[in-house]
C-alpha cells in the first residue's frame, strides 16, 4: 500500500467483482475456454454501454473523471451493493490533495461522559484505524483495553497478531472477515494516510490470514451485528452492537453492546462489572 494504491486498488476491486459473475447470469454464452473466471473487461464494458477502451482506462485507474453514470452502469452489471457502489466510487476517484498529518486523535471529555454513562452496556470509540481510542468500565471489563500498549490498542491488530484472539471469539473466521472487509472501507477512504497504510503493510506481512482475506477485496461497514466473546470470567457472551458516528468528527465510531436486558448476557455483564469494581477496590 503506498501513495498510488487507489489506482492500482480500484482495477484489483472491479477484476475481483468480474471474477464472481459467471456470463450466463448476465444473459452471455459460457461457450469457449477461458483463462479467468468470470466476465472478461469486454463483456463488462458491452453491458455496462461503454467502449473497451474506456473501461481498460478505468481498471487502470486512469478514469478521474468518470461520470456517475458510468460507475451506476458498472455498478449494475457487477452486482454491487450498495456499500461496494459507494466503495468504487471512493476508489475510482479519490482526493488527490494529502493531507498534514494530525496529532494524535482525542476524544472530546462529553463523549467519555457518555460512555460513562452507559452504565450496563460496554462501549468504546473507534478511529479511522480502528485504534481504541477511549471506553467505558465494562467495556474494558470485556476487551481489556487498560491491559494494553497505546500502541496494541487497535482491532485489527488484535484479532490478527494476538493468539489469543482465536479464543476470544469462538467465530474468530467471522470476526477477522468482518475486521478486514471494515478496515478496507477507510483505506479506501484514506488512501494517503501513512499510518494506515503502515497498519495494512505491518498486517499483510505478519499474517498470512490477514494476506488472504485483504486479497479478497470485501467491503462491509460493520454498523450493527452480533458479535460473540468467551470471556475469562463471565463466560460466553453473546453481544449485539450498535455504531455512532460522532457528528463533528466522522473518524471517530461509538460501538456500543447492547445486549438485551434480563439475557443471561446481561446478567453476566453485571456480575463482571461488579467483580471489576471489587477487584478494583
Amino acid at each position: 500500500m503506498n501513495g498510488d494504491w487507489n489506482e492500482g486498488e480500484v482495477g484489483d476491486f472491479l477484476r475481483s467483482r468480474r471474477a464472481r459473475i459467471r456470463p450466463e447470469e448476465v444473459g452471455l454464452p459460457a461457450h469457449g475456454r477461458r483463462r479467468v473466471p468470470g466476465l472478461r473487461r469486454e463483456e463488462v464494458a458491452q453491458l455496462a454501454g461503454v467502449s473497451v477502451d474506456y473501461y481498460i482506462r478505468l481498471e487502470q485507474g486512469r478514469g478521474p473523471s468518470v461520470s456517475d453514470a458510468v460507475l451506476d452502469a458498472v455498478a449494475r452489471v457487477l452486482r454491487l451493493d450498495e456499500t461496494e457502489h459507494a466503495y468504487l466510487r471512493t476508489v475510482a476517484r479519490p482526493r488527490r490533495q494529502r493531507t498534514k498529518q494530525r496529532s494524535a486523535p482525542q476524544v472530546r471529555p462529553g463523549i467519555q461522559t457518555l460512555l460513562d454513562g452507559m452504565e450496563r452496556s460496554p462501549a468504546f470509540v473507534l478511529g479511522r484505524r480502528m485504534d481504541v481510542l477511549a471506553w467505558n468500565a465494562l467495556g474494558d471489563a470485556v476487551n481489556g483495553f487498560s491491559r494494553l500498549a497505546p500502541g496494541e490498542r487497535n482491532v485489527p491488530r488484535q484479532v490478527f497478531l494476538d493468539p489469543a484472539a482465536r479464543e476470544l471469539y469462538p467465530e474468530w473466521a467471522a470476526v477477522a472477515a468482518q475486521t478486514v472487509a471494515n478496515l478496507r472501507l477507510g483505506a479506501g477512504r484514506y488512501a494517503d494516510d501513512p499510518e494506515l497504510c503502515a497498519l495494512v503493510g505491518e498486517l499483510s506481512l505478519k499474517s498470512e490470514d490477514f494476506r488472504r482475506l485483504w486479497a479478497d477485496h470485501q467491503v462491509k461497514q460493520c454498523a450493527y451485528g452480533v458479535k460473540k466473546v468467551l470471556h475469562p470470567v463471565a463466560g460466553l457472551l453473546t453481544l449485539p452492537y450498535e455504531t455512532l458516528t460522532v457528528p463533528d468528527d466522522p473518524d471517530q465510531t461509538i460501538v456500543v453492546y447492547t445486549p438485551e436486558p434480563g439475557s443471561e448476557t446481561a446478567e453476566r455483564l453485571a456480575l463482571l462489572g461488579s467483580w471489576e469494581t471489587s477487584t478494583a477496590r
